[in-house]
């Protein structure tokens, strides 16, 4: 048998050197990967970022964490929006269910309360609101007049006197409750007018020329307590106080009459009419001087 030429002879360490690169070509070839990465994590980077989908109009500021729980807890605890009511019925309706019905029953029976037809209009004239709540809340703004005297001594209501006989304990200084968008200057010269307006025999509409708010003398403070007016309704006060000197107040203790409640001739305020016939009004007021010392805080 013919046997050729055997193949040439490849020595061991070329074949080892021809498997295996030396470390520096890897490096070397490695090299424009590397480079080729970085290029494009930069592209990535300098790229505008797509924006992330909200729902429309839900953040109006930037997003970072501390100013998002506080707009979320503000969202949580909205103020209680005020119940509106046609009738007083309906009010009564809408309260039966939420207060105790042993405070709801005592409302114009117990003395020196108020009846369901007193806080219908006080809604009405926009002077409460109240929350949809259980129980409801009360709300109210009050002014209240420290009238200053001679000797420094200060004008309380001692008590008043009711339309249904009753008399009701106050010993406390000039308060009325405001009316909507009124300012508290307006509402100390309303309140003055109102209360104490008939001790000067018909002269009540010049009755601005004799007060004046001391200056400096306003403050506001927040009460919340149940209302001796409504038994078992939590009342929370913002009461807006202020100084005054008023002219021509009698020296000693003294009686003004409250003017009755006008419904107008319109038939629109029928309904307004027909409750405060029904509400439990003050007929009178008795004032008397005491020292500051004496005052309830």
């Amino acid at each position: 048998m013919f046997v050729g030429p055997s193949p040439p002879h490849t020595p061991l360490v070329n074949r080892r050197n021809n498997n295996h690169r030396p470390r520096n070509a890897t490096v070397t070839s490695a090299l424009p990967d590397i480079f080729l990465a970085a290029v494009s994590l930069l592209f990535l980077w300098s790229s505008p970022k797509p924006l992330v989908s909200l729902p429309p109009n839900r953040f109006s500021f930037p997003l970072n964490p501390r100013r998002r729980s506080i707009t979320a807890m503000s969202r949580r605890s909205p103020p209680p929006p005020t119940q509106r009511f046609a009738n007083p019925q309906s009010l009564s309706d809408w309260l039966e269910s939420r207060l105790p019905s042993d405070s709801f029953a005592a409302w114009g029976v117990k003395p020196g309360t108020k009846n369901v037809h007193n806080l219908w209009l006080e809604l009405s004239d926009g002077e409460t609101s109240l929350a949809d709540s259980t129980p409801p809340v009360r709300t109210v703004n009050v002014v209240t007049v420290r009238v200053i005297g001679k000797n420094g001594q200060i004008l309380v209501e001692a008590h008043q006197e009711l339309s249904d006989g009753s008399i009701r304990e106050r010993f406390r200084p000039l308060s009325e409750k405001m009316k909507p968008e009124e300012s508290p200057d307006e509402a100390v010269f309303r309140a003055i007018k109102e209360e104490l307006g008939s001790i000067f025999n018909g002269d009540g509409d010049n009755i601005g020329q004799r007060i004046k708010i001391l200056p400096g003398t306003y403050n506001r403070r927040v009460e919340e307590r149940n209302s001796l007016s409504y038994p078992g309704l939590p009342a929370r006060y913002a009461l807006h106080s202020v100084d005054a000197t008023v002219d021509g107040l009698p020296e000693e203790d003294f009686c003004t009459e409250e003017k009755e409640y006008d419904g107008g001739d319109s038939t629109e305020d029928s309904v307004e009419t027909l409750a405060a016939g029904n509400a439990v009004t003050v007929k009178r007021h008795y004032w008397k001087w005491v020292s500051p010392d004496s005052i309830r805080s």
